[in-house]
């Protein structure tokens, strides 16, 4: 794909150029991705060459009329200049040949690239896959990575928009639409092995965490997060704080106890329920500690 001059214009058009614009579906409201997606586009950044200011890939997953959800992605090859901009679109078509054939349940929904730059070159390849997603919307990912000064690390989702009497690709604007992060429950050991080892800057190897240490971790966390409602409210009880509302009816919810509940004694019987589970926190972590010394010594 090869490009004049850029223009002013940063968005797409979903038709190519000499044909008319094909109709799509409504955009979607809400765009959610796994971490697995988000893992290789840092590793498709951390690969790139020295004088690549950005890169670019295809994003897969699943859709339905109002959401659309990414749950892999592969790198495209690609050159960009002042002058002009290549993708290879064969090899494009043929990676995603292959992953359709393992995974036939998640189609194209889109492209990524890093920065948050969106030109006319971005617009031109949006108009690329908007022709690959055909009759639905696709979705571009901006993945900042914060490696340039000044700019924060996030991810933002957009969508394109037609403008002009008479569209073009170049002649388009991109929308924000709202994207999470989302993972399984059994992803959340990995992530929590990942954040625990980013965090350590002495630390330069990734340990396998075993089933205790992850039950060990989880119960500790619970443990923080009770001493945490325990300060609160006795802080509101005090009168030393303010309580809100909504953390009250968010406690009285997560604690199972309504009004009725209370005449009946259902708040002492959870009161007892999470006692039980920090004196079980308490032991497991002896426990661990006491299995520690007993595989040191000698």
């Amino acid at each position: 794909m090869s490009l004049g001059p850029p223009t002013s214009a940063i968005t797409l058009q979903p038709a190519a150029h000499g044909s008319a614009p094909q109709a799509v579906s409504r955009a979607p409201t809400k765009v959610t991705i796994h971490p697995v997606a988000l893992f290789s586009i840092l590793d498709h950044y951390l690969r790139r060459n020295d004088t690549q200011e950005r890169v670019i890939g295809t994003l897969l997953g699943t859709r339905n009329e109002t959401e659309i959800e990414v749950r892999s992605s592969f790198a495209v090859l690609h050159s960009e200049t002042d002058e002009q901009v290549a993708v290879d679109m064969e090899y494009h078509r043929a990676v995603y040949d292959l992953h359709h054939k393992v995974n036939p349940k998640e189609v194209i929904v889109g492209w990524y690239s890093t920065g948050s730059n969106l030109n006319t070159y971005s617009a031109l390849i949006q108009n690329f896959y908007m022709q690959e997603t055909v009759p639905h919307q696709a979705i571009h990912v901006a993945l900042n990575t914060g490696a340039v000064s000044g700019e924060e690390a996030g991810v933002k989702a957009f969508v394109s928009s037609p403008v002009g009497v008479n569209p073009r690709p170049e002649n388009c604007v991109f929308v924000p639409i709202p994207v999470e992060l989302r993972f399984q429950d059994t992803e959340r050991s990995g992530l929590d092995l990942l954040t625990k080892t980013a965090a350590e800057p002495t630390s330069t190897t990734a340990q396998p965490i075993t089933d205790l240490q992850v039950l060990e971790d989880a119960l500790t966390q619970v443990m923080a997060m009770l001493d945490r409602v325990l300060a609160y409210v006795s802080a509101v009880l005090a009168g030393e704080r303010q309580g809100d509302p909504a953390v009250g009816r968010y406690l009285m919810d997560t604690l199972g106890a309504s009004t009725e509940d209370l005449e009946k004694g259902g708040f002492q019987a959870s009161l007892q329920d999470t006692l039980m589970l920090t004196y079980l926190a308490n032991l497991v972590q002896s426990q661990a500690e006491v299995s520690a010394r007993l595989a040191l010594a000698p």
